[in-house]
Formats: C-alpha cells, sequence, structure tokens
C-alpha cells in the first residue's frame, strides 16, 4: 500500500461518540444543560433563560435528556404541583465541556 493511499485511510468514529453527539447536538439541547447548570430550574424559568425555544420543543427535549439520565424531574406535591427540573451527577459533569464551548464562542463568534 503506498503511502498516499495509507494516508486516506477512514478510521469510524467511536459508538460512545456519535451517542453523544447525537443527544447533545439536537436544536436547544445544549442550550437547555446550560441553563440547568446554574440550579434546577421550573420550565418557565427555562423558557426565560431561552427565549427562542418552545414549551412543546423544551417538553420533548427535557424527556429525551430525562430518558438520557443527564436531567432529572421531580414533582413538589403542592397546590398547585410544582415541577422542576434539574442536572443529574451526569449531567452536571458536562459543565466543563460547556464552558469550554462558551470560551470557543467568546473567541470565534462575531455576533
Amino acid at each position: 500500500m503506498s503511502t498516499n493511499a495509507k494516508a486516506k485511510e477512514v478510521v469510524p468514529l467511536c459508538s460512545k461518540f456519535q451517542w453523544a453527539f447525537t443527544l447533545l447536538g439536537r436544536p436547544w439541547t445544549g442550550m437547555i444543560v446550560r441553563a440547568l447548570l446554574s440550579g434546577p430550574k421550573r420550565s418557565k424559568e427555562i423558557l426565560e433563560s431561552i427565549p427562542s425555544i418552545s414549551s412543546r420543543v423544551l417538553h420533548q427535549r427535557l424527556s429525551e435528556l430525562e430518558d438520557a439520565g443527564i436531567v432529572q424531574r421531580t414533582i413538589y406535591q403542592e397546590k398547585p404541583v410544582r415541577v422542576e427540573y434539574g442536572l443529574t451527577e451526569m449531567g452536571r459533569t458536562l459543565g466543563p465541556a460547556m464552558d469550554e464551548i462558551q470560551k470557543w464562542a467568546d473567541r470565534w463568534c462575531n455576533e
């Protein structure tokens, strides 16, 4: 095999990396995680943090993140019932990655 042919060898991406980007790369997901890094919030507070997201999409993404073990929903039996969303330990470990993405955006994004 020539050097040129060897240089063009395709290495498949790790399936775990693909899983992570498929989940976190969905529209709004990263912003929801970022909003929850400061602590648990009600859906109304998340909507205020991310004004462009619709309530329907927010709840879809929260459900997906809950299924993945990143977000935990807590229901408080009050009148009226109060529901809060917070990051699990798994979700909180995304903090350093989100901080690095913020640094990257600060450097390269010219609004």
